[in-house]
């Protein structure tokens, strides 16, 4: 019996409190994993998990034997992780997480001189503009564009910065023309994303300082690159990161609207579990996207 892999199984379905999320996250079938969950408790001669058709939960014991097993396994992978860094190898799999948009637009150019750089790593990535959990969803890295950060159990490692910026397609300027103050934004059509730091706001800093404007919107999308889309369609005037806005203001498909008025600055974080050895393949991936995306469009560091 492998009693670190079916501690490592029972750990992950503890964490995603569902058999069939940790068996995908796993590689294996649900039945599969189910089978491999009474293995261990007939091994340990315990119940660890009261299931029911609905859901499942803890035992006493299944708890305390969740917290010893979180600690060994914590110990090995810190263990193995050492030995790994004493040989610089870089490789196994690598889980990230990272923002839609700013994976194909900035992200996906970048990656394959990364892969060619480390053949013995294979990448798996999954793009979703919402925040996730990145140590119950099992990410090494995850790429988070926010003006700040909240989950002080992960560590946080600042690659970039960049602006919104906003903008309108010319076609939209010439049969509506360009805001001159903040308050004749509520005269235009507005394109807002539904996922920023203040969703339904503008927050934006002029010459006079701050202003915060609440105005309603005509479309609100939790993706950057459909807005801009619209955006270039002559739908109306948005904010887009500068990354997606830089690109189509040289090409003039869009042009700046206010532009002595900006947006905080948001900054493009690596975020990954805190742990005492930081495994090879994350600092390579780290410190790789620390030394590349200066020299992206649309961003700063």
């Amino acid at each position: 019996m492998d009693s670190f892999n079916l501690m490592r199984a029972f750990r992950r379905i503890v964490e995603r409190a569902s058999l069939a999320r940790a068996a995908e996250d796993l590689g294996m079938s649900a039945a599969g994993l189910s089978k491999q969950l009474r293995a261990l408790e007939a091994h340990l001669g315990v119940v660890l998990l009261q299931r029911t058709t609905r859901r499942m939960s803890l035992t006493d014991t299944g708890q305390a034997y969740y917290l010893e097993c979180c600690r060994l396994l914590d110990e090995l992978d810190a263990l193995e992780r050492g030995i790994a860094q004493q040989s610089g190898e870089v490789s196994g799999r690598l889980r990230v997480n990272a923002p839609l948009s700013f994976a194909l637009s900035t992200l996906s150019p970048l990656l394959p001189r990364f892969l060619a750089a480390h053949p013995q790593l294979a990448l798996d990535l999954v793009m979703e503009d919402r925040v996730v959990d990145a140590v119950g969803e099992g990410f090494d890295v995850s790429l988070r564009i926010r003006a700040e950060l909240h989950d002080s159990s992960l560590v946080a490692r600042r690659l970039a910065s960049l602006q919104q910026v906003l903008c309108a397609a010319p076609a939209y300027l010439q049969q509506h023309p360009a805001p001159t103050t903040v308050a004749q934004l509520g005269e235009h059509a507005l394109l807002a994303y539904s996922l920023s730091d203040s969703p339904g706001s503008w927050p934006l800093h002029g010459p006079d300082g701050q202003v915060t404007v609440t105005q309603p919107t005509r479309v609100s999308a939790n993706n950057s690159l459909l807005l801009r889309e619209l955006l270039v369609a002559g739908t109306g005037i948005g904010a887009l990161p500068s990354f997606l806005a830089a690109p189509a203001l040289a090409s003039g498909q869009l042009q700046q609207v206010l532009p002595d008025h900006h947006y905080p600055q948001r900054i493009v974080y690596a975020v990954y579990p805190t742990q005492r050895h930081l495994q090879p393949k994350v600092r390579a991936f780290i410190d790789f996207l620390h030394d590349a995306l200066p020299r992206c469009a649309g961003l700063d560091c």
